[in-house]
């Protein structure tokens, strides 16, 4: 591990969250980057595509015929021992299925980042979360990030959790709101990162010496044991994460952690969200309190592992929580997000009222007016749990 001395000077760009992502990516001494565009990932690739070919990227750069090869790719290389990365979005994540959990099970470390984007049918291009949602089972590390900057750090950091822990990690960003919006970010210089992250250690590859194989069959009496190995080892990377964040904090003083909690020590009425939209709500919560409504808010800066602890903490005081939910968990009693608040809650012996809001699906808007609306419906008399679509713009 490095050991940080002083935190380093840093520049100011005004960039996308795609070109963070993509500079982050560079900054990290990838050395394969197999990837398919799509949008709104597309210019993630392209920019690193520039890099290869003004000789900023030092890596190889393989632009593959589709999504599935992308994931495939990144597979090979890893198994040779390459630090690599890639991106996608939407249906593109789709078409990797089959492959993340392939990355996952040979316990492959490798950074993705997710362009948030609804799925079709119907066509749609814009932001929520259904496509990561789909895949929150394989297996993956998945973190979430609220701005560009947050992206930027979270794949820098993304590389070193991953190689800790040999497991893939993604680094969602929302489609468009984040990847095509310009904002300061500060960058590290390339030697801080590069020291940072230094090189991968050393681990079994297919170019060893001696002969390895990897992805052989596993039959009824062991197939069980790989997956309680795998399990046990996404509840163990907590710590892994936890010390990378830590040290990233001390070089660059941006500190984030499992959650974000805002105003909540005292609230009644808690709003809990994945995504950049928790910005929106925390902007409505001073308004909302002038009104006599205890408001708070805590975003999830991790999904997988969940933060059941560092969450219940965070609303312990709240008599309800609004669990919003970008994605739709169809014929559920809740959506994913809320389904895993209530699983926390149930475990802990905690009974809330747990409103949980269907919202911003396919990029749909989502203002002050309507966190303060939400807000006031939580603050009144309910039943214990409800699930509903919230669609905006009704009139105060």
């Amino acid at each position: 591990m490095m050991e940080v001395q002083q935190r380093v000077e840093m520049k100011k760009v005004f960039i996308t969250g795609d070109d963070a992502v993509a500079h982050a990516a560079r900054q990290s001494r990838v050395d394969l980057v197999a990837a398919y565009p799509i949008t709104p990932q597309t210019v993630i690739v392209e920019r690193i595509a520039d890099f290869a070919a003004n000789g900023e990227f030092e890596g190889e750069f393989v632009a593959v015929e589709s999504e599935h090869s992308a994931m495939s790719a990144c597979i090979g290389g890893a198994l040779t021992g390459a630090r690599v990365f890639t991106a996608t979005a939407s249906q593109g994540l789709a078409f990797m299925h089959e492959m993340l959990y392939a990355a996952s099970g040979l316990r492959l470390p490798m950074v993705m980042a997710v362009a948030n984007r609804a799925l079709n049918s119907p066509l749609n291009i814009h932001n929520d979360h259904s496509d990561i949602m789909g895949s929150r089972d394989s297996g993956w590390i998945l973190l979430f990030a609220e701005n560009a900057e947050e992206a930027y750090d979270r794949v820098i950091q993304g590389f070193r959790i991953s190689e800790a822990v040999n497991l893939p990690v993604a680094v969602n960003l929302d489609g468009f709101t984040l990847t095509h919006s310009a904002e300061v970010v500060n960058m590290l210089s390339d030697e801080a990162v590069g020291a940072f992250v230094g090189r991968p250690p050393r681990r079994n590859t297919l170019l060893d010496k001696e002969p390895k194989s990897f992805g052989m069959m596993a039959l009824p009496d062991t197939y069980q044991f790989f997956k309680e190995d795998q399990q046990r080892a996404i509840e163990g990377s907590r710590q892994a994460i936890l010390a990378v964040e830590r040290e990233y904090g001390e070089l660059s003083n941006r500190k984030y952690g499992p959650i974000k909690a805002f105003r909540a020590e005292d609230a009644d009425v808690v709003m809990i969200m994945l995504g950049s939209y928790a910005g929106t709500a925390r902007a409505a919560v001073e308004a909302t309190r002038s009104e006599g409504i205890r408001a708070g808010v805590v975003s999830l800066g991790w999904y997988r592992p969940f933060p059941a602890d560092e969450l219940l903490r965070a609303v312990e005081g709240a008599s309800t929580l609004l669990v919003m939910d970008r994605s739709v968990s169809y014929g559920a009693i809740a959506h994913p997000l809320a389904s895993d608040v209530m699983a926390a809650l149930y475990r802990a012996g905690i009974r809330k009222r747990v409103v949980n809001v269907a919202y911003g699906l396919g990029g749909r808007w989502f203002t002050e007016d309507d966190a303060r609306r939400l807000f006031r419906y939580a603050s009144k008399p309910g039943p214990d749990f409800e699930s509903f679509f919230y669609y905006g713009g009704e009139s105060e």
